[in-house]
């Protein structure tokens, strides 16, 4: 998928997602091209948790809303910051309503960004799905999880690549649908040059990787190849115990 602009640059975008060896798809994940001005993306990745049925009704509920309110956005005279936040806050709110419904505990977490035509870029994430921005194959920023391992690593008690593998590496400490209200982490990129490319991703997919592998593929290939290869790789390091994973990619290519 491509939208391009007529700055001289294109979009090029992909999406990926696997089951893992899980018996249930929990994460979802979308990247939407606006209908109505050239080079305006929002890409959305959402890991649902919560029983057979409540994760998957969450992650759908994020999906659901971005939607929703990237149709009614106009670049022009909206704040990107603030339709990342009532994504954030209107799918909780949506996410509690099924929880009261459905007797279930549906929670998300969710990772966005959303590329405006001036080439900013505006990214929100709540949990431990992520967004990578790469210029080139090198690292330029991660969003940091809201969880208690990142709490451990922040606080200097254990390294990057402890974290990995610790026993408490599923313990959020905010997400989608909890009875605490959810974090509204924002970061925002004054501009994103040709080359840059922005990788939103559950944590089925970036457990398995470290940064410097994950720039050199999305740098190397195009964004469709870069994701089938990223799947694979997954699947092949998880060996038989791969969590659900989903990645979308967004890079800035010169038009051609």
């Amino acid at each position: 998928m491509s939208t391009s602009s007529s700055k001289g640059y294109r979009l090029s975008a992909a999406t990926g997602i696997h089951r893992g060896d899980r018996m249930y798809q929990q994460d979802q994940v979308d990247i939407l091209v606006h209908s109505r001005i050239p080079g305006c993306v929002l890409a959305v990745v959402a890991d649902g948790m919560g029983g057979k049925s409540g994760g998957r009704k969450a992650s759908d509920q994020v999906i659901l809303t971005a939607r929703q309110l990237f149709d009614r956005y106009a670049p022009t005279s909206e704040d990107a910051r603030e339709v990342l936040k009532q994504l954030v806050l209107e799918s909780h709110l949506m996410i509690k309503l099924t929880a009261i419904t459905a007797e279930e505990e549906p929670h998300s977490t969710v990772a966005a960004f959303l590329v405006s035509p001036n080439r900013e870029c505006d990214v929100i994430h709540a949990g431990d799905s992520r967004v990578y921005h790469f210029r080139g194959p090198e690292i330029v920023s991660r969003t940091k999880d809201h969880s208690y391992v990142q709490r451990l690593v922040d606080e200097g008690q254990i390294s990057e690549e402890e974290a990995n593998t610790h026993p408490q590496s599923n313990l959020l400490t905010g997400c989608l649908g909890t009875f605490q209200d959810p974090p509204l982490t924002l970061h925002h990129i004054d501009r994103l040059e040709v080359g840059d490319s922005l990788l939103a991703c559950s944590d089925g997919l970036w457990h398995y990787f470290t940064p410097r592998e994950l720039g050199a593929i999305v740098n190397t290939l195009p964004p469709r190849e870069a994701s089938e290869m990223l799947v694979s790789k997954a699947r092949q390091r998880a060996r038989g115990g791969g969590d659900n994973l989903s990645l979308a990619l967004v890079r800035v290519d010169l038009l051609t």
